[in-house]
């Protein structure tokens, strides 16, 4: 399975970086063809992606390793670390977008040879729909938080592209001299969002942000079906890369020897894996009647016995 994964996501990523590669040469020529400020917000967009591309790649071939001496819990940030550092990419080449349009539009400037740049943004829609459909299977089949915000830019840059036909089309054609500056900062605007809306997955893994409550509530409730343990405490999750961590405290009768709490606690964690695969699940036992610290916030007791007297 892991091996199947690394395989997905660095496939991904090449062919990320092979589109980024010929979307950079296209957009370079419009550029230079058309004197397009949308275009050219494509372009920057593009060279953006092309960076991007290479940070998932390490990420996602870093993310692959197996734990090691120094990273005894594996290398899966990694894969948050290059999503974080597209992100940051995006608002880079939003702001730049944004001051060229702004200029634009105090100067007035047209554009020319509109025709080679639509020709130019329609190759590049079907080079991105080629990717994204690529990406949706690599994504399908292994949840990777980098090559889901490389995604997100080239959902972006369908859009991005549409807009630069729209505004050559309103330049050259229609004569509305706005066109182009203001669709360059419609795409500015919009890949700022995109970028604060990909922040927040890649900032809950960077900080350890405890699992969805309906996924840590499910798994509760799979402990609960388990009538050896009288208690659960201090559940503790987290996701890192492809890999889930959970550790938690159960209550087991004192009188029972040390085979017998192992044996218990090796049944819990079979079932919990079944249900939770690529999870890290560590338990530790606590003396029945044991109480935690007063005060504790991470006590679920209550909850745990709620699901036991439901069943």
């Amino acid at each position: 399975m892991t091996d199947s994964r690394a395989f997905l996501t660095r496939s991904a990523a090449f062919a990320s970086i092979a589109v980024a590669l010929m979307l950079v040469a296209l957009k370079s020529w419009a550029s230079w063809r058309t004197g397009s400020t949308a275009m050219l917000g494509s372009l920057a967009d593009s060279t953006l992606d092309l960076i991007a591309s290479l940070a998932t790649l390490v990420g996602v071939w870093i993310a692959a390793q197996p734990a090691d001496r120094n990273h005894r819990f594996g290398h899966g940030k990694a894969e948050a670390v290059a999503a974080l550092v597209q992100i940051m990419l995006i608002m880079l080449s939003a702001f730049g977008i944004a001051i060229r349009s702004i200029q634009q539009l105090l100067e007035g400037a047209r554009v020319s040879a509109a025709e080679e740049g639509i020709g130019v943004s329609i190759v590049a829609i079907v080079l991105t729909l080629a990717l994204l459909g690529w990406q949706r299977f690599v994504l399908a089949r292994t949840g990777s938080v980098a090559i889901e915000t490389d995604h997100l830019h080239y959902k972006s840059d369908l859009l991005l592209n549409l807009a630069v036909i729209a505004a050559l089309v309103l330049d050259a054609f229609v004569g509305f001299a706005l066109a182009d500056p203001l669709f360059g900062l419609a795409i500015a605007a919009w890949l700022a969002w995109g970028a604060r809306r990909a922040s927040s997955e890649v900032v809950a893994q960077l900080m350890d942000e405890e699992w969805p409550e309906d996924k840590r509530r499910a798994f509760v409730e799979r402990a609960a079906r388990h009538p050896e343990l009288a208690n659960m405490h201090d559940l503790r999750t987290r996701t890192s890369g492809a890999h889930d961590f959970a550790q938690f405290h159960v209550d087991l009768p004192a009188e029972m020897t040390v085979e017998q709490a192992h044996d218990i606690i090796e049944r819990v964690e079979a079932d919990l894996l079944q249900a939770f695969p690529n999870t890290e699940i560590l338990i530790h036992i606590d003396p029945e009647g044991h109480v935690d610290e007063p005060g504790n916030p991470l006590v679920e007791a209550d909850e745990f016995k709620q699901l036991k007297d439901a069943k």
